[in-house]
């Protein structure tokens, strides 16, 4: 009997990736990577720690302890240990409870939540050096970008939470790599990832929901990893299958953005944080702040604010009367108010009882917003201040501070951690945090760098 040859099989997408991801070290940190993932792991602790003391991250941290399990990983702004999945979601969390978390150029999602909260904990958990922590930290976020890339914005606008839900596979490949997965075990991990990707829109409102997203999508990282290394496999379809992520997530796609140029070095585009709101509307808040430089306008004779923004984002954050700091966070009228009266839109400024203040109540009404297609970018904004004169002050932004081309310089983002590390652990735990970020590859045990960020009791 005449044997048949059998022909090879086409490789997935995910295929492609896990080889990928199997063979990702060193070499793959370009000297633009490396100081992007390390400046980025500065920006997470110091927002982290912040974010740790409000309500929603001290729940967080209450639910992580109270579950009970193995000492691995720490809890940012807390005390003690708990299982390296749990470490993960209430780090999550309480990264993304003061809105000061990074975000990608196209202003979808934040890189640190899922990814950073996964890699900390996993590495803390197999004893991981802070060289092996900086490829892992690449390598997730590369895998979420390149996610978000394929599925947006349809899936955006379809009301799908990018951070979650692409963060899981971010997740899942950064504590992949940490575990060092083989190919095969990563296409597996991220058939697992698939199946417990989740996170909705429906999120704005007075309620915690937006800061709980990113805490699953972190956790569920290092479970579909860490279930696939024991052997649990999962389908190989996960991205181009007819009932795939993509299918399933989105109308429309380009899958193809999923494994472009995997053999070629990846830009990874980090940008940050200095206002402590949603990213698009950090643009219109440059706009107010423009203005009240250059003009200095008496607030009681504005007559009208017209805040032209493009249409991919001209109808979110249009809630002129917040209830809580959470709804102030994703108030495009309230942050405008806030940044002409105050001159900066940081989070002492959403703040509770700011919200029914007289001054900040007459200019958030005065907000009008318009779609312009003629912005060139989806988070750009042009602002018109009529006065009751008819005196016009016009400014428009395209690149927000914080962005690839507006950068924060390393002083400036050393200062925004300061503000944010020193009345939770002091100023001189904030030094040496900072100083082993610096030097992080040379450190062996990243738990040195963790135990850094715990509070102790008498603090």
């Amino acid at each position: 009997m005449t044997a048949t040859a059998i022909a090879p099989t086409t490789a997935t997408l995910a295929d492609q990736l896990g080889n990928h991801f199997a063979s990702f070290d060193a070499s793959r940190l370009t000297d633009d990577t490396r100081r992007a993932v390390k400046r980025l792991l500065l920006d997470y602790l110091g927002v982290a720690i912040s974010g740790s003391q409000t309500e929603s991250g001290r729940v967080a941290r209450e639910f992580a302890a109270i579950t009970g399990g193995h000492a691995e990983a720490t809890l940012i702004g807390g005390a003690g240990r708990v299982p390296a999945m749990q470490a993960a979601f209430a780090n999550a969390i309480s990264s993304h409870s003061v809105e000061l978390d990074d975000i990608d150029v196209l202003a979808l999602f934040h890189f640190s939540p899922p990814v950073y909260s996964a890699a900390l904990a996993t590495a803390q958990q197999v004893g991981a050096s802070g060289q092996q922590l900086l490829i892992s930290l690449a390598a997730g976020c590369e895998m979420m970008e390149r996610l978000s890339k394929a599925a947006n914005n349809s899936l955006r606008n379809r009301g799908f939470h990018t951070t979650p839900t692409c963060g899981v596979f971010g997740a899942t490949v950064a504590t992949a790599t940490l575990q060092q997965l083989s190919a095969e075990q990563i296409v597996s991990a991220l058939g697992l990832a698939g199946a417990s990707a989740s996170g909705l829109m429906e999120m704005y409102g007075p309620s915690m929901q937006k800061r709980f997203n990113p805490g699953p999508a972190a956790r569920n990282g290092v479970t579909a990893a860490t279930i696939a290394r024991l052997g649990f496999t999962g389908t190989s379809t996960i991205f181009d299958g007819e009932r795939g992520f993509l299918a399933a997530f989105t109308d429309s796609n380009q899958p193809e953005k999923l494994v472009t140029d995997l053999d070629r070095d990846y830009q990874l585009d980090i940008e940050f944080k200095p206002y402590s709101c949603a990213r698009p509307i950090h643009n219109a808040i440059d706009c107010a702040l423009e203005i009240r430089r250059k003009h200095s306008p008496d607030l009681s004779q504005v007559r009208s604010i017209e805040m032209a923004r493009h249409p991919e984002w001209a109808h979110y954050h249009q809630n002129k009367r917040p209830q809580t700091y959470h709804e102030a966070q994703v108030s495009l009228p309230y942050s405008v108010a806030v940044a002409l009266t105050d001159g900066q839109a940081l989070f002492a400024q959403y703040n509770n009882a700011r919200l029914p203040e007289p001054m900040l109540l007459r200019l958030s009404d005065l907000v009008n917003i318009t779609p312009d297609a003629s912005l060139p970018r989806g988070v750009s904004c042009r602002m018109t201040m009529t006065m009751a004169d008819g005196t016009r002050h016009v400014a428009q932004v395209d690149y927000p501070k914080g962005s690839i081309q507006n950068a924060m310089d390393d002083a400036e983002l050393r200062a925004k951690f300061d503000s944010l590390v020193h009345p939770v652990l002091g100023a001189e735990r904030a030094d040496e945090i900072a100083a082993m970020v610096q030097g992080i590859e040379e450190i062996d045990d990243v738990g040195q760098l963790m135990r850094l960020t715990e509070k102790s009791a008498g603090r």
